[in-house]
This record gives C-alpha cells, sequence and structure tokens, in this order.
C-alpha cells in the first residue's frame, strides 16, 4: 500500500481535519489540535505531505520518523507536533482499516468498552452562584464529574481570582459525590498555588491542574511537595522526554497528553509506557470533542493507566452541535461514551459536510 494524497481541510475555518489516500482505496482521517488552522494547513500540505507520498502508511513508527525528521520537529516543536499529530492518527486509522480492526485492537486490546467522563466547562465569565447551578444542572444530565477553569490566563495571582468562592459555590451545588477538578492554567506563584491548593483540599477537590506553567518543573515539585490534593499538568508539553522531566522533575501526580498536540498513537504509547514505568496515572487533555475524542477513547480503552473520568468539551461546538461532521456522533450517556468497534478509528465523516464547512 502506498500513500497517493494529503490533505487538510479546516473546517469552518477553526478546526483542522486531515485525509490520506492511498493507491488501493483507504482513506485515513485524523484531526490536529486546532491552534492556528492555516499554518497546521500549510504544514501538512507543503512540509509533511512530500516526505509521505508513495511511502506505506501501515509502517506507523518509520512514517512518524519520516515526518519528524521532514517537519524539524525536535527544533520547531509547537505546531509541527500538532501537524503531524493528525497525519499520525491518520494512518493508524489506515492501518486499522486494512487489517478489519479497530485501532484499540492495534493497541493490544481493550479493558473496557465504556469510557466514563468529566464535563468540562470553558467558560471563564460566570459568577460562582451561576457556575454552581451549572455544574448541578450537568449532574442532573449524568454527569459525575466537573472541571471549572477559574483564575486569569497570563496573570500572575490576579486578585478577581474567584476559584475559592467559585467551588464553594459548585460543591454546594453537586454535594459530596461528585468529584470537582480545577484548572488554573499556570496563573499562580508557588505560595499562592499552596495557598490555594490548601482550600482546595477543604473542599474535596479531585485534582489541582497546572498550577504554574508545565515548564516551571521546580515550582511544580514545590507545590506537589506541600500538597496532598493531585497536581495534574501536561497539557501545554509534546514529546515523551518532556513527559519524563514533568514526572521526574515536576513530581506531578497525573499527567495530561493530548492525542492532538503529542502527537498522535505513536508518541502516546511511548508516554503510556513511561506512565506505567513511574506508575503516574493519565488523565487525557481534550477540548476537541470529534476525532480527537474517537482517538481518546481507542487509548483509553486499551490502556491500564487511564483510571478516571477523562476530559470532554461540553460548550458548544460548530462541527458538532450545528452542522455534526461525524455520520453517527458521539453520546455521552449517563457520563459515558462507547468505544467505537469499527475498522480503524471506527468513525466516518460526512463528505457533504466537510465539503461544505471547508468552503466556509
Amino acid at each position: 500500500m502506498k500513500i497517493t494524497d494529503v490533505e487538510c481541510l479546516v473546517l469552518d475555518q477553526d478546526f483542522p481535519f486531515v485525509r490520506i489516500h492511498t493507491d488501493e482505496g483507504i482513506t485515513g482521517i485524523g484531526e490536529c489540535f486546532r491552534r492556528r488552522p492555516e499554518i497546521t494547513k500549510m504544514l501538512v500540505e507543503e512540509v509533511l505531505k512530500p516526505a509521505l507520498i508513495g511511502k506505506d502508511p501501515t509502517d506507523t513508527a518509520v512514517r512518524f520518523k519520516d515526518m519528524m525528521r521532514a517537519g524539524s520537529a525536535i527544533e520547531m516543536g509547537g505546531l509541527v507536533f500538532c501537524a503531524i499529530s493528525g497525519l499520525d492518527i491518520a494512518m493508524w486509522d489506515i492501518a486499522g482499516k486494512a487489517l478489519n480492526v479497530p485501532i484499540w485492537k492495534l493497541l493490544g486490546g481493550k479493558h473496557r468498552d465504556m469510557i466514563p467522563v468529566y464535563a468540562s466547562s470553558m467558560r471563564r465569565d460566570l459568577t460562582p452562584l451561576e457556575e454552581g447551578r451549572r455544574a448541578a444542572g450537568l449532574v442532573e444530565q449524568g454527569y459525575s464529574a466537573y472541571k471549572l477553569h477559574s483564575a486569569l490566563p497570563g496573570a500572575i495571582d490576579h486578585p478577581s481570582d474567584e476559584t475559592i468562592p467559585t467551588v464553594t459555590e459548585v460543591r454546594a451545588a453537586v454535594g459530596d459525590d461528585v468529584d470537582i477538578l480545577v484548572d488554573v492554567n499556570g496563573s499562580y506563584s508557588v505560595h499562592h498555588s499552596i495557598e490555594i491548593g490548601k482550600a482546595l483540599e477543604d473542599l474535596g477537590v479531585f485534582h489541582f491542574e497546572e498550577p504554574r506553567p508545565a515548564h516551571d518543573l521546580e515550582g511544580l515539585a514545590q507545590i506537589a511537595d506541600a500538597l496532598t490534593i493531585p497536581i495534574a499538568s501536561g497539557e501545554m508539553i509534546y514529546t515523551h522526554h518532556q513527559y519524563r522531566d514533568l514526572i521526574l522533575q515536576g513530581k506531578v501526580d497525573i499527567i495530561q497528553p493530548d492525542i492532538v498536540k503529542v502527537p498522535g498513537f505513536t508518541e502516546f504509547q511511548k508516554i503510556d509506557a513511561l506512565a506505567s514505568a513511574f506508575g503516574v496515572p493519565i488523565t487525557v487533555h481534550n477540548t476537541q470533542p470529534i476525532l480527537s475524542t474517537v482517538a481518546h477513547l481507542h487509548f483509553c480503552a486499551a490502556s491500564s493507566m487511564v483510571p478516571y473520568k477523562q476530559e470532554y468539551n461540553i460548550e458548544p461546538i460548530s462541527i458538532r452541535d450545528e452542522w455534526p461532521v461525524l455520520k453517527e456522533p458521539l453520546q455521552v450517556i449517563d457520563g459515558h461514551i462507547a468505544v467505537p468497534n469499527g475498522p480503524g478509528l471506527g468513525v466516518e465523516l460526512d463528505d457533504e459536510v466537510l465539503k461544505t464547512l471547508s468552503e466556509r
């Protein structure tokens, strides 16, 4: 089997999806992280595509190295990794389709058929009372965990922060049996992280996410040593080498790789092996509820290192809610999503919707 064409479709001007076509009529699909999609499209079609044309997509590890070299990914990082992620996912999709097995089978088999998810709120404009009401409404829909994004990204110890009042209202609204997760996007100093973290411990918060940015390994370690609440981090790093440092030097309790960043199944397997070696659980970072979520479902089904509920974005997403790009959209039932069992990713994109959204 040989790759004949590679394309990146930017849906609704925001969501970069990729398709890899082959000479055997099998097409693989993937999704990239949505930051700066116009640059992602350029990287996919002008930088990475020439390294893939004419080669076997089922040799996923070798193709991964081809893309890393072509994109100078180690030096360039960031958006190059995000572009590689979608293509790696698409080639695993092809491999599964060629063998007529789901990706979770290629990863070694699945431990479970349903993946529990938590409701991840991206709103930053709600009052504490409004956030509490929203969380309670989601619990009524079947979710048993809720994540809020508080503090002010890019600031440090900003006086407008209402994390503790908000968590207090959410806890009062949902009761003691619902997990609360708090993400502050690295916007606290070390001493304030410890102060807030102790208050979060008293409120029974499940995990405290990114009190400091992932690059401040020493700061994260000081916070982790001072608190009993689990410290989670990892959404802003890309390679297993960086996760090694996050675990050993940052001393975090939970790592949060995102398959549309890390990049793809090929690198995710290495991170999973690290997590297993060091006994550090994974809770995936996942804000894109289409192919990214599907890919994470396969990984979570196959890995023994994902014991907790996984992230699911509850905010309005045009390609899920207004113009569903999946022929059979994913369903959250009682806070769980079923793992697809079809070949490859096990889902199909609606070609008519793709065409409409890529021309918007």
